[in-house]
């Protein structure tokens, strides 16, 4: 057996990267694409590996040559590199493709070990390997029958978003047998390359091979298996964290992402507090029916998008501020206050990293759960002196809720104290308090001195549109936050949400009765596996503790490294205790991470 590897393209996309090098040379981790794929190879002592090179071809001899690769290895080279795609570049090497079975690689590709030895063992002698299609590939896809036959490939130009549940993406590494190249590949890439000129890829030869009734080429099917294209710098930056050679440093790569998680693949994230069973289908399906609309139309002003988030909440426009999530208003409002300002913690650290350090007082409630009510916030800064209180409630990451009857008398204990008093309750419609809300016109009339802080984001379980409102009777500072912030600060998909959210209440509310119940069920389940300990939560997410021989740091690593699970672990929040925080998604995702859980608990 022997490898084919093309390696003549440019990387233009790579921009200043590849300006004197090849793509291939580029390093993830400080090791080049191709020194990390050549010592892969050379694992199976296979006859030969050819590379077919182009751009700075000589330099990329001169490098492979300082490699210690013991695969005797041939070069081709492509000439006209830059006026010709894949398939003339795997036309050059025909010869070689017919005296051997090969394995044919693209440069471009990082993968880990189990990828090319799922290709390498597996019996059948020709193969396209495939991974089920996410939103982080492009490229060619094939559609599959059950006996792993292939119905179709389905290149860039006909790719369509409604069949993407049937796509398999094509990995790019594939194994040819000497007999399907004789009497079948290149017989037919002659003929393409003859009729179509050289401007064309490689995949679509097997395209009109696999309308061929002799289906004799298959797909082999990745089932988790980690692999990557590097065609921009994005690319290469999530690739650095999914390679990285440390497992400790992936983890803290991966951990200041702050999201965009779904260009990692098949990756469970528990970190993000979301709403799983929010928005419905029926909702969805509206705003991509108004897609085109939305994307190529400006969105209104601020005046209008206020007017909706009044609208939807039941107060008065000039009571309310729509934000680009609620951190764009926690930035603007913590900049209009003065003097000392209460927090408690631990907490959501937005509020109190835009506050200075020497003007926060802190409360850290005396116990082992972090849980408080109102009558300890008042007993603790009643001789603090404070100007300002901030409360999250319930509270991030403990889930500690007070009731409304309770805020209450906080927020008329607060005025009587000359205390401006800030309630994010983000997460207030989870509780199983059923009517928890203080954005009510009444309320915020009657107390001029609170503001009600609420993430559409979490609550609501759409991030992506980036929704936050605040709320308050102090309309001056209202006034004045809507000229601090853009007057297009919100995007039209999130006008649109505001503009249809009414219809969907009764949805809204039934979300919110399941996620209550797999909230509880989740708790029980956690509370069973030995060394957890379970703080009753209100919110879309659970605190729990370890065992003290437990390490939180090794358990968030054994999750991410071996079943690509990523939670919040909160030792920099609670003086380094054994804490956790992991977010309520739906049954399923809850039930791995449960497996997963009492799987390396055990071992640690």
């Amino acid at each position: 057996m022997q490898a084919i590897i093309l390696a003549a393209g440019m990387g233009k996309r790579l921009k200043e990267l590849t300006q004197n090098n090849t793509k291939c040379m580029v390093k993830v981790n400080g090791v080049s694409l191709i020194d990390r794929m050549l010592h892969q190879i050379d694992k199976y002592s296979l006859d030969r590996i050819v590379i077919v090179v182009g751009y700075e071809g000589q330099k990329l001899i001169d490098y492979i040559g300082t490699l210690d690769v013991k695969t005797p290895i041939t070069f081709i080279e492509n000439p006209i590199y830059d006026k010709t795609n894949n398939i003339y570049s795997l036309a050059l090497a025909k010869d070689w493709l017919v005296k051997d079975d090969t394995l044919l690689f693209e440069s471009d590709l990082i993968f880990e070990d189990s990828v090319l030895d799922a290709l390498v063992t597996d019996p059948r002698p020709t193969l396209v390997l495939v991974d089920k299609y996410e939103s982080w590939m492009d490229g060619t896809c094939v559609k599959l029958s059950a006996d792993d036959s292939i119905e179709a490939f389905v290149p860039g130009k006909q790719f369509k978003f409604n069949d993407i549940g049937k796509y398999y993406k094509t990995v790019n590494l594939y194994k040819f047998s000497k007999n399907f190249s004789i009497n079948k590949y290149v017989p037919f890439l002659e003929a393409y390359q003859a009729a179509l000129g050289l401007n064309e890829y490689y995949e679509q030869v097997l395209r009109v091979i696999t309308m061929l009734e002799d289906k004799e080429i298959r797909a082999k099917r990745l089932t988790g298996q980690k692999w990557y294209e590097i065609d921009d710098i994005q690319d290469l930056d999530i690739a650095e964290s999914i390679f990285s050679p440390s497992e400790d440093e992936r983890v803290k790569l991966m951990q200041g992402r702050y999201g965009g998680y779904w260009r990692y693949p098949k990756l469970l994230d528990f970190c993000y507090l979301v709403n799983p069973y929010y928005p419905p289908q029926k909702m969805k399906d509206e705003m991509r029916a108004n897609f085109d609309t939305l994307l190529t139309e400006y969105p209104s002003g601020m005046r209008v998008n206020s007017l909706l988030a009044a609208k939807n909440f039941g107060v008065h426009q000039e009571n309310i501020l729509v934000g680009n999530g609620a951190a764009e208003l926690i930035k603007s409002l913590m900049g209009y206050f003065e003097g000392k300002t209460g927090f408690i913690r631990p907490t959501f650290e937005e509020y109190p990293n835009r506050y200075s350090a020497e003007e926060s007082v802190i409360f850290v409630p005396d116990n082992r759960d972090y849980s408080y009510t109102a009558d300890d916030i008042m007993k603790f800064f009643a001789d603090k002196d404070i100007s300002n209180l901030i409360l999250i409630n319930p509270d991030n990451p403990t889930g500690n809720y007070i009731k409304k009857a309770d805020l209450i008398s906080l927020i008329y204990w607060a005025e009587i104290k000359g205390i401006t008093i800030v309630i994010d309750e983000s997460f207030a419609d989870f509780s199983d308090e059923l009517e928890n809300t203080l954005i009510e016109q009444e309320i915020l009339t009657k107390n001029p001195h609170l503001f009600v802080m609420k993430s559409i984001s979490k609550s609501y379980g759409v991030p992506g549109a980036r929704l936050g409102v605040l709320a308050s009777g102090n309309v001056d500072i209202i006034a004045k936050m809507k000229k601090d912030v853009a007057i297009w600060n919100i995007n039209s998909f999130g006008e649109f949400y505001m503009q249809i959210e009414e219809k969907y209440k009764k949805d809204y509310a039934a979300a919110l009765v399941m996620i209550r119940a797999e909230r509880a069920r989740f708790q029980e389940e956690l509370a069973k596996i030995d060394g957890v300990r379970v703080i009753p939560s209100q919110a879309n997410f659970i605190m729990i503790e370890l065992d003290d021989n437990l390490d939180t740091k090794e358990l968030l690593k054994r999750l991410l490294i071996k079943h690509n699970i990523l939670i919040k672990e909160l030792s920099n929040k609670t003086g380094g205790r054994n804490f956790l925080r992991l977010a309520v998604r739906n049954t399923e995702d809850n039930n791995l991470l449960l497996a997963a859980m009492r799987e390396e608990i055990k071992n640690i």
